[in-house]
């Protein structure tokens, strides 16, 4: 008995650490990204018979070499940012919101309807105006329909939003073809390419500044509202515990639905972005999965803002730099895709020993194991007493 417990007993357990030095945390990531470009240089070695040395001076080319591709790097992660920025509130009140790909396209339609109906009917400031209600309005009610949901019948808000998010892309591919220029290409085409009415303006002779300057407010601004604001406490404490939130008087519904409005807000917001500050037309690949990737960048910034300008910027240098290895070495886009993904397999599995740590199992359950043959012989003599 006491040899097969010994035996069966696990030699080491996974505990969750009390707390780890910033340094430290820092030290693993670093260490998670050089493992992860040994890794990926093996697979390129194998797979491709490149130089793994040459692959990475690509990719770093890709994404730092130019002035224009910092520039355009920079535009990348303030759109990715400003999405990841948007699930934030939901998640830190662990509400799994997974369909900010779709909140953010229903801001890109509702801004591409207002160009496209309304453009040169009015002044370019009333234009404006309409187009950055309108696209808010659309983000918050694909937020609020599962929130609402979600708060009064507690339908599971992972499978709502996923679905949500088809709808919402469905629906885009839908318009691209009732408004497609040229006839027949099933595509939209610039916007208002002669008159650019819509258009956000350029500052300073840089394109996409503007873009930059909002992510950078809602950063900021966002910051402050979950350090300092009531609303934000109370995001925390139902994240904590819904029960807590009750007990103490607060309206958790409430909470929930507001919570989510905030998140479809800032989502439409970023389809404002991208449609009238960067990419001026409308498909169904007009968000290209940022919506998901963002819930990656949240979750690995600890839900911090300011943390999540690094892990966007760390995406999206990536991208870059995939899109440049293709191009350069006439590689398939897959495994430039590949190559990205093992170093994000990395990063995220990194947190892992930055969160928990490996143990070695406590003696003292052997100890108790010895006696209880002990205990077994006098319990079996007591009760052959008892029978007797």
């Amino acid at each position: 008995m006491a040899d097969k417990s010994l035996s069966g007993e696990k030699k080491f357990h996974v505990v969750k650490r009390a707390g780890i030095p910033v340094w430290r945390a820092w030290l693993i990531r670093i260490i998670a990204v050089f493992l992860a470009l040994i890794v990926a240089g093996i697979f390129v070695m194998v797979v491709t018979k490149l130089n793994p040395i040459d692959v990475y001076k690509t990719m770093f080319d890709g994404a730092f070499g130019t002035g224009r591709k910092l520039w355009s790097l920079a535009q990348n992660t303030a759109i990715l940012l400003c999405i990841s920025l948007a699930v934030t509130p939901a998640f830190k009140m662990k509400f799994w919101n997974i369909g900010a790909e779709g909140q953010v396209m229903a801001g890109c339609i509702a801004t591409a309807t207002v160009m496209i109906l309304l453009g040169g009917k009015m002044p370019t400031w009333a234009l404006m105006i309409v187009m950055i209600v309108s696209s808010v309005l659309a983000g918050v009610v694909w937020g609020i329909i599962p929130a609402f949901f979600k708060a009064y019948w507690n339908t599971n808000e992972t499978l709502f939003t996923l679905m949500m998010n088809y709808i919402a892309i469905q629906l885009a591919s839908y318009l691209s073809t009732v408004w497609e220029n040229p006839a027949g290409s099933a595509h939209i085409g610039i916007i208002n390419s002669a008159s650019k009415a819509g258009w956000f303006p350029t500052l300073f002779g840089k394109k996409y500044l503007l873009n930059i300057i909002i992510v950078a407010v809602i950063t900021v601004a966002l910051y402050l509202y979950f350090k300092f604001s009531k609303h934000g406490y109370e995001i925390a404490v139902v994240g904590e515990s819904q029960n807590t939130a009750r007990y103490v008087g607060m309206n958790v519904k409430k909470i929930i639905i507001r919570t989510m409005a905030l998140s479809g807000a800032l989502c439409g917001i970023a389809g404002l972005l991208i449609v009238a500050g960067t990419d001026h037309t409308l498909s169904s690949s007009s968000v290209g999965g940022q919506g998901f990737t963002a819930v990656m960048v949240s979750w690995l910034a600890k839900f911090n803002p300011f943390t999540m300008i690094l892990t966007s910027g760390l995406i999206a240098a990536l991208g870059k730099g995939a899109s440049e290895i293709a191009q350069e070495f006439n590689l398939n886009d897959s495994i430039a895709d590949i190559i990205t993904g093992i170093i994000i397999f990395f990063i995220i599995g990194c947190e892992f020993f930055i969160n928990y740590k490996i143990v070695r199992s406590n003696r003292v359950n052997s100890k108790i194991v010895k006696i209880q043959p002990e205990n077994e012989t006098a319990q079996s003599n007591i009760t052959e007493g008892e029978k007797a």
